[in-house]
Order: C-alpha cells, then sequence, then structure tokens
C-alpha cells in the first residue's frame, strides 16, 4: 500500500529576509520536536545579498555603505554555500524538512533540490544541469540559473534554493555569484523561447517539481492564513 506524505506548504509573497530567517529558526525547532510535519515555504525578498557561514566578504564587490543606494540589504547566515544575491522576479523554496524521515544524506537531498528546477526549466523548453566540479546549484551552459544554500541541523533541513524567473541581473554584478568567478548569471525570461505565465504560477509549478522530486503526494496549502490540501499530479 502506497504510503500518503504529505507537506504542508506556506505560500507567503515577498518577506524580509530576516523574518523569513526568524520564522525557519522557529520552524526548524517545531520540527525537531515533531511539533509539524514537514514544511515548505515559497517566497520571493527584496533585494538582499546573503553570505553563508564562510564569512567570504572578498565576494562582495562593492562597498558596504553603498548597499542602501542600490536598495540592498546585507545580511550573515549559518548556511553553506557563499555569497548570493535574492530579489524580486526570483522563485526561492526554504525546506523544513526531516532528511531521517525521507530517507536522505546531505548529498542526495541537495541532488533533489538540484532536479527540482532542472524539471522546472524543462517544463520551457530550456536544458539545464546540476553544477560540474566547483560549480554549486543548477546551469543552462556556462549560465547559472538557480543557486543552492542550505543548514542541515540535526537532520533537519533550513534555507534551500533560489530560481530565477526575471530578478535585475544587474545585482549580480556587485558580487561573484557563490563564489565562482568569470560565470554568468542568467534567467528563464532571458533562457526560454516560451511566453512566461503569472509568476506565481512558476512558484507553483516549481512547489510541485519539488513535491515530485521528493515524493509527496499530498500538499495542504497555507496562504492568507488558511489551509486547504491538493494533490501532486503525476
Amino acid at each position: 500500500m502506497r504510503v500518503l506524505r504529505s507537506l504542508e506548504v506556506w505560500k507567503m509573497g515577498s518577506i524580509n529576509y530576516l523574518d523569513a530567517l526568524k520564522l525557519q529558526e522557529k520552524l526548524v525547532a517545531d520540527r525537531k520536536t515533531h511539533k509539524i510535519s514537514d514544511t515548505l515555504l515559497s517566497l520571493q525578498h527584496p533585494p538582499t545579498y546573503t553570505l553563508g557561514k564562510r564569512r567570504t566578504d572578498h565576494n562582495l564587490l562593492i562597498p558596504e555603505p553603498d548597499l542602501q543606494k542600490i536598495g540592498a540589504e546585507l545580511h550573515y547566515t549559518q548556511r553553506g554555500g557563499d555569497i548570493t544575491f535574492h530579489g524580486p522576479h526570483q522563485a526561492i523554496l526554504y525546506p523544513i524538512i526531516s532528511l531521517r524521515d525521507v530517507g536522505l544524506g546531505a548529498r542526495n537531498y541537495v541532488e533533489k533540490l538540484e532536479l527540482t528546477m532542472i524539471e522546472l526549466a524543462s517544463l520551457y523548453g530550456v536544458r539545464a544541469r546540476a553544477g560540474q566540479t566547483g560549480e554549486t546549484g543548477v546551469w543552462v551552459g556556462e549560465r547559472k540559473i538557480g543557486a543552492i544554500g542550505v543548514r542541515i541541523s540535526y537532520g533537519i533541513t533550513s534555507h534551500g534554493l533560489a530560481f530565477n524567473i526575471d530578478p535585475d541581473l544587474n545585482y549580480f554584478k556587485h558580487i561573484v555569484p557563490c563564489g565562482i568567478a568569470n560565470k554568468e548569471v542568467t534567467s528563464l525570461r532571458k533562457e526560454t523561447d516560451s511566453v512566461l505565465p503569472a509568476e506565481e504560477v512558476i512558484h507553483e509549478q516549481l512547489i510541485s517539481c519539488f513535491a515530485r522530486a521528493f515524493g509527496y503526494s499530498n500538499l495542504i496549502w497555507k496562504e492568507n492564513g488558511s489551509i486547504f490540501s491538493g494533490s501532486v499530479e503525476n
């Protein structure tokens, strides 16, 4: 008999980075103590640069005092990975899930995040691939379309992935994205010949790709304080 695995999905719209960070910390604590089930946050951020726990400040190419002039914030985090940018017209997923319950190790988990973005790109005729040695995230040729930076604490995940739908790519000129020099950043808008639907549709497609990759067959959607259920189409 097939086990019906459920995932609670929070559709949050645009949310300040620090607010999202505090929410993740609370949800991770609740997931560790089994107060909640596996949860996925779907959101966007205002223009924000984040650094991972390695603190590679040298990959920020703009003086910190000048960040305000371009309307961006800088935050330090405990996730893996290097510096990256989050902003409008990006689809961000922060999974708060138990790797033990889904039977995955850290490497397999990251691979499934990569597959999530690769599948989304394929819906629009874009052939994406996982990063090669020394590369993180998801690429179209030599151009990066999706970033991954995760934290795993006692088997519970946080942080996650960011897929470029149509962000202002000029923001990436102020950093060495993910610490990889001389590589371009791209977006779904730049790579596809298809007419893109409303961004909310693409966000929901990304959620569906995630659910399929991780084997969740029942999604419990939470939006504006309400909860409603739905199944994943295979």
